[in-house]
């Protein structure tokens, strides 16, 4: 089993960066891992997806371009850089894993498929 810690949430204003870490323990290799949102009243939805072992990362159309995955394997942590925020980023944001020797299972922002998950962490984006 792996465990996560997310951490890195705060309060900016619009245009304003986060990063945001995702810290795993316990059993960490072999896990397409995965960031996601969910604001008051809305569904959970899929950011960005990688494996943990490296590879390519998947974005959702919402951050392409302004969200980016980066990864520190001595650490065991994930990172999500998040730049040019926006008010409707606002949300609580989580870390979750699920077991995958293969890469090419890390293409998935369905929240079904994940059944690891952290704590959360908030991220406020005010206009």
């Amino acid at each position: 089993q792996v465990q996560l810690v997310e951490s890195g949430g705060g309060s900016v204003q619009a245009g304003g960066s986060l990063r945001l870490s995702c810290t795993l323990s316990g059993s960490t290799l072999n896990y397409c891992i995965a960031w996601f949102r969910q604001a008051p009243g809305k569904e959970r939805e899929g950011v960005a997806s990688t494996h943990i072992g490296g590879g390519s990362s998947y974005y959702d159309d919402s951050v392409q371009g302004r969200f980016t995955i980066s990864r520190d394997n001595a650490k065991n942590t994930l990172y999500l850089q998040a730049d040019s925020l926006k008010p409707e980023d606002t949300a609580m944001y989580y870390c979750a894993a699920f077991g995958s020797y293969s890469a090419s299972h890390c293409t998935s922002l369905s929240k079904e498929k994940y059944n690891y998950w952290g704590q959360g962490t908030q991220v406020t984006v005010s206009s």
